[in-house]
């Protein structure tokens, strides 16, 4: 108890005793007195000591917390450990992926009868000569991919790819006499690898059956641009600097008939494939022992003059605008193939060429946006080709493609595509083929529906009507008694083809 609170009580004490007089006997008060200072003062250490009780509480109390937080801390740490594993585990068991691309439709005549179509429908075809595919295919065309991937604790990534395809041109629900069902695709890659340093710190390393990962085509045509593939090994991504990598590659593919499976020549392909920037530069070179050598099935030589080495070489360059004139994309390349590389699409695929074969071929296709829901997508495409098969045979096409879009709604555009080709085949007479030449016309008008993004050139799916008419010079119906052009109901004159077809891939 405070001595001012001391005073205070006295002092009233002493002033109700003088107030009232009730006892005059001094000695009594001081005896009064002399008690009351000793409970004050026994009150006082009670206080105290409460205090001092008090903050020694307060102290343990913090102490506890202290305790109680490191005891957490401590507890936590294990459980955050334990997520991060399973993260981790989570990341290195990777997943499970599933693409497909599929087209399928319906095509028939202004008869309502059968008739021709594809890409490949003139006689350039057989030489890689695509017009136009809208409204002018009458295939079923499946291509499945399923993927694997995963990235390990290290930081380096695998993956595995299977592809499945099949492709025929009956209407019938049940297909399997005619399916043309084939494994196209199966290889691992292995990429980012820890002890791999220098221009191979980034890179990928890959074997198996595959396509070339660069490949590229102008899809509104359905023709590659270049395509390397077959069964080997290579790497990707050498990185010399921020803007040049490189990829090498070897691939092997078979010549021959499949039923005479111990009587092939294996075509083997070296090639290199450089990027600096925008601009590519790939070169390969092929050999096939004994090509000239190979037998067909009634025991006699193929072709005794074919070819058994060869080179390629392509120039290209891929804008990120529209040929630098506009928003949009374009790709251009130039190609040349002597002796087996002068098949310049389709890389070592063509057994039957000459050593002294040449082949020369420009492609470039852009897409870009018009303005007012209108998008615009040309493509040009021309080859020519002389000593391929025959001395002196030669070869020469162009096509010249426009596919335009035109957007009304969120989910429905219109699509319309002219083709022109012209081409001049002289075959000299290989494979009972007839010198020709003259040109191909090709319209089509077809209405789509879309899920979303009217007017985007590569999004899918689509459903499509369509009507389309072409028409060439009489002179082409002569080119070959086997192909499309000349055969029963088609003929030069006019041609009207009607269907529904849907695309899609993912």
């Amino acid at each position: 108890m405070k001595k001012s609170t001391l005073a205070v009580t006295l002092g009233l004490i002493l002033s109700t005793g003088a107030a009232h007089a009730a006892d005059p006997s001094m000695s009594s008060i001081e005896a009064r007195l002399a008690a009351l200072e000793q409970r004050l003062q026994a009150a006082e250490q009670r206080a105290n000591a409460a205090e001092n009780r008090a903050q020694a509480a307060e102290k343990q109390a913090q102490q506890l917390a202290a305790a109680q937080q490191k005891n957490q801390t401590t507890t936590t740490a294990p459980v955050e450990q334990r997520i991060a594993k399973l993260e981790q585990k989570a990341a290195d068991e990777g997943g499970f992926e599933f693409h497909g691309y599929a087209r399928s439709g319906l095509l028939m005549n202004n008869s309502a009868a059968k008739t021709q179509g594809g890409p490949t429908v003139t006689p350039a075809g057989e030489t890689g000569g695509h017009v136009g595919r809208l409204g002018n295919e009458p295939d079923t065309y499946v291509e499945m991919n399923l993927e694997h991937k995963q990235t390990l604790a290290n930081g380096a990534t695998t993956r595995f790819k299977v592809m499945l395809a099949d492709g025929q041109r009956t209407y019938n629900d049940w297909t399997a006499s005619s399916s043309d069902l084939n494994l196209r695709q199966a290889f691992t890659e292995i990429g980012h690898l820890p002890s791999f340093s220098g221009a191979f710190k980034d890179s990928t390393v890959w074997a198996g059956k595959r396509f070339d990962r660069d490949n590229f085509d102008i899809h509104w045509i359905d023709s590659d641009v270049v395509f390397l593939a077959g069964t080997g090994a290579g790497v990707y991504d050498m990185k010399w600097s921020d803007n040049a990598r490189s990829n090498v590659s070897i691939y092997g593919r078979t010549f021959g008939d499949i039923e005479n499976s111990e009587n092939t020549a294996q075509n083997y392909i070296l090639s290199l494939n450089n990027f600096y920037g925008p601009v590519q530069l790939m070169v390969s070179g092929m050999r096939a022992k004994d090509n000239d050598d190979r037998l067909d099935l009634d025991g006699n030589k193929v072709k005794s003059d074919a070819a058994n080495t060869g080179v390629h070489a392509l120039l290209g360059l891929h804008n990120d605008s529209f040929y630098g004139l506009r928003e949009g994309s374009a790709k251009t390349a130039l190609l040349y193939g002597h002796g087996l590389g002068a098949e310049v699409k389709s890389i070592g695929s063509d057994g039957a060429l000459l050593p002294e074969a040449n082949t020369w071929r420009l492609a470039s296709y852009g897409i870009t946006p018009l303005g007012g829901g209108w998008h615009i997508a040309p493509a040009l495409l021309a080859q020519t080709s002389k000593d391929r098969y025959v001395k002196g045979d030669s070869y020469q096409w162009a096509t010249a493609n426009v596919r335009l879009i035109q957007g009304f709604t969120e989910n429905f555009e219109m699509q319309y595509e002219g083709s022109y080709q012209y081409m001049d085949l002289r075959p000299e007479g290989y494979n009972s083929r007839n010198a020709v030449s003259g040109n191909f016309y090709k319209l089509t008008v077809a209405p789509t529906l879309k899920a979303s993004d009217v007017g985007e050139f590569l999004k899918r799916p689509e459903i499509r009507l369509f009507a389309t008419w072409m028409d060439w010079d009489h002179r082409l119906d002569k080119y070959a008694s086997s192909d499309a052009f000349g055969s029963d109901g088609f003929k030069a004159g006019g041609e009207w083809n009607f269907g529904v077809q849907m695309e899609t891939w993912f």
